[in-house]
């Protein structure tokens, strides 16, 4: 198995933390190529992780990232500011996932005792990209066009029809 770009694991222990993690240079780099945009100049997620019932952790805190994108309209570089807020459930080993809600929080089976911290917070920036980034000069799309829009085929079959 490769070791992801941004790698940061954690054991797993009762006792409540305060964690800050930052990408290198590198390391943010390499992930800008994973996703496929153009760069990723800062990385950071500071997390506060505390024990909750059946040994699970819960790491609540934020993201913090710049990142660059193409615009989908220019294809010029879209400079983006993230500041994303953080809430996972992190599981004991042998405790797959079960909550299907989307809006409850990511659940991580741990390994070992162990969960790649970094890599959750690389997943979650990976979900919090803009999809559609436009530069605020990016020329608006042009609303769909008349030309476009068929004949109902029915509707010469309803004039045969009534002749």
């Amino acid at each position: 198995m490769t070791r992801p770009e941004f790698s940061r694991p954690h054991r797993l222990t009762p006792e409540r933390r305060h964690l800050e993690l930052e990408a290198t240079a590198a390391e943010r780099a390499a992930l800008a190529g994973r996703f496929g945009i153009l760069g990723i100049s800062e990385l950071t997620a500071a997390l506060d992780l505390a024990p909750e019932p059946g040994g699970v952790i819960r790491a609540r805190g934020r993201l913090k990232a710049r990142v660059t994108q193409e615009c989908v309209a220019t294809l010029e570089p879209v400079d983006q500011a993230m500041d994303t807020p953080l809430d996972l459930r992190l599981l004991p080993p042998g405790t797959p996932p079960a909550d299907d809600d989307p809006d409850s929080p990511d659940e991580i089976e741990s390994e070992n005792g162990t969960v790649d911290l970094g890599e959750a917070v690389a997943e979650q920036l990976a979900l919090a990209l803009d999809p559609f980034p436009r530069r605020p000069d990016a020329p608006e799309p042009a609303p769909e066009a008349a030309a476009e829009v068929r004949p109902n085929p029915f509707a010469a079959l309803a004039r045969l029809k009534g002749s």
